[in-house]
Formats: C-alpha cells, structure tokens, sequence
C-alpha cells in the first residue's frame, strides 16, 4: 500500500480555487504550500471540492483502484445531488492515469492505509450488501488492496457520510490515532471500536483535546482530517481554543515531521462549515 507518509504529490479539485465559497481557505494553503516549497497541481471535470472520495486509491506506485462513487447521500432524482456527482473515470482520463475498476462502492474518505492495513467503517458493508455479504466483500478488499489486514471499525452514528477519515490515521505501521470524541462515547461503541483495532496487532493513542463531549462544537472534529504527504502535515485551523491544543498534539505524536518543521495550520473554516477538512479536499499520490 502506498500510506499517506509515501505520497509526494497532492491535487485539488480546481473548484477549490475558483470558487469563491473557499477563498480563504485556499488562499491559506496556496500561502503554506509555496512556503513550504511543495508543489500541487489540480483536477479538472470534477463537480465538487471533496477530491479525496471520488479519485481511486493508490495501492502501488502504477496500481490505482477506482471504486464505484456512488454514495448514498448523492442519491435520488433531485439535480442539486446529480450535478454534484463526479465520475472518476472522466477526470482519470484527463490526467491519463489508468485505473483498476471495481464494482464496490466505496468513498475514498473512507479508506485510511498504512503500508499493509486498511481501515474502513462499516458503512462499506451497508453499501453493498445487495452485491457481497460480509466475508465476500473483504475477500474482495484483500485482493485490490493487496492485504490480508482489512480492519472494519464502527460508524460515527451521528455522521452521515461514514468515512473513517473523520475518525482515525496511522501515526505509523503499528499506531492508529484515534479522534478524541470517541472517547465520550458509550462504553460498547468505545469496546467495539477498540477491540477492531487491536485484534489486527495494532496500538492506539487518543487525539486528546481535553475537552468533555458536549463541548463539541460543530468544528473541533476536523483536526484528525490533515493532509499528509512525505514531507509535510497540514493542520485544521479553525479560529477556535482548541486549534493550539490540537497542533501541538499533532506534533507530539508526529516528531519525525515536527523536529523538521514540517507541520503547518491552515485555515479550514470553510471547508469544515461544509462537513470535510484538508484531507477531504486532496488527492495524495506517490509519482
């Protein structure tokens, strides 16, 4: 698998920079990554911003998956929800980047991978019950993702779109962080979440903010949802108390980039009004 910490390349969606909506935060990140000296580049024919959950997921350097987007809050007659459908195959044929087709339907936000595990909500298996039973579709899983670690962690009951971007990322091969709200959750979602973890030979830390659920505020979710490549970490910033706390844990728990001065806030606000963050919006690949 090519994790997060392999990529060298990252595109945005080219409605990031053209649409008014999300001027501030991409002038922020246009700001952070010409600084940092790191490149990007965009996608043209997409509909909206949320690159990450309709371009396919790099398993090895020329092997790309190209899942079925077809998620179930983009469903129905209406136009408002089929002009924002993207079809991966036409911006793939645009940037000539030759995918594997898969008939599973499944959101990019919804795949987080180290070198040799996957983590996914169970949101995968409510999609596609119709095609696959459970024991099937890992099956499946394993042989394009090229790894017999297929790990399935709960669903945010209360987010709609069950991605698991929102939830947890590998700090390296064997630590997954885990998005400090799950800890205010009831003891059985806390004990599933957990147990699906660590019966893959994983270990865990908390993104602790310090905070008691109900001071979430619609915002401070979004800190776990970074953009990583091999040389830097993007953080959420979204001018709330929480956004130093969360940097600074970032940075404890990520020293390798930290020691090198490789993590860096943006301002994200606007995206997180919308339900993603800086993840969300980018595509990573290694080329």
């Amino acid at each position: 698998m090519i994790a997060d910490s392999r990529t060298n390349t990252i595109y945005f969606s080219d409605l990031l920079r053209t649409d008014e909506r999300y001027s501030v935060t991409f002038n922020d990140l246009k700001r952070v990554l010409g600084a940092s000296g790191m490149q990007y580049d965009f996608l043209n024919k997409t509909k909206d911003i949320w690159a990450r959950d309709y371009m396919p997921i790099q398993v090895s350097k020329d092997k790309f998956v190209e899942f079925r987007f077809d998620p179930d809050y983009l469903q129905g007659s209406g136009r408002e929800r089929r002009e924002l459908k993207t079809y991966p195959d036409i911006v793939c044929d645009d940037l000539g980047v030759k995918t594997v087709k898969s008939d599973i339907i499944l959101d990019g936000g919804n795949v987080i991978k180290s070198d040799n595990a996957v983590i996914l909500t169970e949101k995968i298996l409510l999609d596609n019950w119709r095609t696959y039973n459970e024991n099937e579709l890992i099956r499946q899983l394993e042989i394009l993702f090229e790894t017999d670690k297929i790990i399935i962690i709960p669903k945010d009951p209360g987010e709609m779109y069950g991605h698991s971007d929102g939830a947890v990322r590998f700090i390296d091969n064997d630590t997954v962080l885990i998005n400090w709200y799950f800890k205010t959750f009831d003891e059985y979602f806390r004990k599933s979440l957990l147990d699906s973890i660590t019966e893959k030979g994983l270990k865990y830390e908390w993104l602790d903010l310090g905070i008691a659920g109900d001071e979430a505020d619609g915002y401070n979710w979004a800190y776990i949802n970074f953009l990583q490549t091999e040389d830097l970490i993007l953080v959420p910033k979204l001018g709330i108390k929480e956004d130093d706390i969360a940097f600074s844990q970032i940075c404890k728990f990520y020293k390798s980039y930290a020691d090198r001065g490789r993590i860096f806030q943006v301002d994200s606000k606007q995206v997180v009004e919308k339900e993603g963050a800086l993840n969300c919006i980018s595509w990573t690949i290694m080329k």
